[in-house]
């Protein structure tokens, strides 16, 4: 079998049809755009927004908002096609086994590997440093000991030792079983969460928009400097690469409709929902963002955010800023609690469903892909995922990932876009419920963006990503390659 031996078509689409042995067709559109928003809205808005203004771009934080979502239109749009074409589980890997080979197809499994893990766990730790903010401020108790929610590798200022993060590895694993019991229930629950965390961020937009100092928002954007953070850590602080470089650390909050993807062969008619679900999540949540932008950096000066109003920026801005409105504060609080559980719970079901697709196809260990004869879910493949994660988020600090989760995004996003280019050509015939408007122009504008904002992210983060592919490339020798169910086949 050759390296870049492609999946045919005619396998996928039969899988999408063998509804009895596979997972259950149990999502509506309207349950894969609030999976997208529950993606989109937590971390980036309620964590990075601040982040960016502070590290990046000042006020024009909102037009890095826009950069990142024009890029991932760009890329939204090609997903929608390939979602409709190939409604399998599997997201980009599924798309590009489909239509560069398995070698490249294993690149970006690998790839999401990175982006959902990490990504969970990250989200893991900083739910856990919210949860003694809610502890402390809003149901004033005591908060967890030091030690039980930080890792080894942390110490107090007093030189107190972190020993487990028994709080982020506590949510890891209750989201991982409800993820075991049904996709329904768990879009179910999120739909919830959805809902309360849409109108907290509404909230702070209306009653926010009142406190905005037009001094914060001048000069809009920032002239072009070097911001060195407080880790001795270099940024590119105003102007265009300023802007860009917000785009970049931005754009973590933006891969809702890439999990959304991962979803396909669960939605009753991806035909249709798949593109209702991924532009329309993205739709919502950009307006949301460059609203909310725009209200926090009017709020306090960058100033504020690299210092007093670091951590828990939103809660912080909305009590030095907004007297009167301290029970807002509290219900923010409660809100990025909830936001974060809801990211967590679509990045482990991205992260699964990936894991059942490659598994599948005997890239990863068939045990993985295994369905729990009750709830038809890949219950061992979130079990896998439960002890990684959950390892993750209880022993490493948060700190230790940047920017990976983004650069392995647009890296997986870039795939997609080459992806429509290519199936155009090699499966003209195929039916296409959504076509991706202006091809190739499109697509390759979409790579362009996702480049650019690559770029952006410095030569650190391309370093990490070109370590962990290489890694990927080495088990895919020694394991993949001779177990893949395609080594027989002469289709490339």
């Amino acid at each position: 079998m050759g390296l870049f031996t492609k999946k045919p078509i005619h396998l996928l689409l039969a899988e999408a049809a063998d509804s009895e042995k596979g997972l259950k067709k149990t999502l509506s559109a309207g349950a894969l755009v609030a999976l997208g928003i529950g993606a989109i809205i937590g971390a980036g808005l309620f964590v990075r927004t601040a982040n960016a203004a502070a590290q990046n771009a000042g006020p024009s934080v909102t037009l890095g908002f826009i950069v990142a979502a024009i890029g991932c239109a760009l890329a939204g749009l090609c997903y929608a096609e390939l979602a409709s074409s190939i409604p399998i589980s599997g997201s980009a890997y599924t798309y590009t086994y489909a239509t560069m080979g398995e070698l490249m197809a294993w690149i970006i499994g690998w790839d999401l590997i990175l982006e959902y893990a990490v990504g969970a766990a990250t989200v893991g730790i900083a739910w856990s440093e919210y949860l003694n903010n809610l502890l402390i401020n809003v149901l004033h108790t005591s908060a967890i000991p030091y030690e039980w929610c930080h890792s080894p590798f942390e110490h107090s200022t007093t030189g107190v030792g972190g020993i487990m993060n028994i709080p982020a590895f506590a949510i890891v694993a209750l989201l991982s079983l409800l993820l075991i019991k049904g996709t329904q229930e768990s879009a179910f629950v999120n739909g919830l969460i959805v809902i309360t965390k849409v109108a907290i961020v509404i909230l702070i937009i209306i009653f926010g928009w009142g406190f905005i100092n037009p001094a914060n928002h001048t000069p809009y954007i920032p002239a072009a400097t070097t911001y060195v953070d407080s880790n001795n850590i270099s940024h590119s602080f105003g102007g265009f690469w300023g802007i860009i470089g917000a785009a970049g650390t931005v754009f973590f909050a933006f891969i809702g409709f890439d999990a959304v993807s991962t979803a396909a062969q669960e939605t009753k008619n991806p035909k249709t929902a798949m593109p209702i679900g991924i532009l329309g999540s993205l739709a919502v949540c950009t307006v949301l963002y460059i609203l909310f932008g725009h209200v926090l950096t009017g709020l306090g000066p960058v100033e504020f955010f690299r210092t007093g109003g670091k951590e828990a920026s939103v809660v912080m801005a909305i009590n030095a800023f907004m007297p009167g409105y301290e029970w807002l504060g509290k219900l923010v609080t409660v809100a990025i609690l909830a936001g974060f559980s809801s990211v967590i719970l679509v990045m482990l079901l991205g992260q699964s469903r990936v894991f059942y697709a490659m598994s599948k196809d005997g890239l990863l260990p068939k045990v993985l892909g295994t369905l729990h004869p009750k709830f038809q879910t890949p219950y061992k493949a979130n079990l896998v995922i439960l002890v990684i994660v959950g390892a993750f988020a209880a022993f490493i600090p948060g700190d230790i990932v940047g920017d990976m989760t983004s650069i392995g995004t647009l890296f997986a996003f870039s795939l997609v876009c080459i992806g429509v280019i290519i199936l155009r050509k090699t499966n003209p015939e195929l039916p296409r419920q959504f076509k991706t408007p202006w091809v190739p122009v499109i697509p390759i504008l979409g790579v362009l963006a996702c480049v650019l904002m690559m770029a952006g992210l410095g030569w650190t983060n391309w370093l990490r990503l070109f370590g962990w592919l290489a890694i990927g490339i080495v088990i895919y020798f020694a394991y993949s390659k001779k177990n893949s169910n395609l080594k027989d086949s002469n289709d490339v």
